[in-house]
């Protein structure tokens, strides 16, 4: 569980630095950068919730 919350914070980082690109500066690139990562995100937290309650059934 601990790797997946680094894999966590380490993509909620990458999201915040690329959509702060998008909307101070206007950067295209940035703002698809920052969709990828808002849908791994995604992934990510959908597998921390499968195995939290994996976990607290133990």
């Amino acid at each position: 569980m601990k790797d997946l919350l680094t894999k966590i914070n380490a993509e909620i980082d990458a999201f915040k630095a690329e959509s702060e690109l998008q909307v101070e500066k206007g950067n295209k690139a940035a703002g698809t950068r920052a969709r990828k990562s808002a849908l791994e995100l995604s992934k990510l937290l959908k597998e921390f919730r499968k195995v939290s309650v994996e976990e607290s059934k133990k």
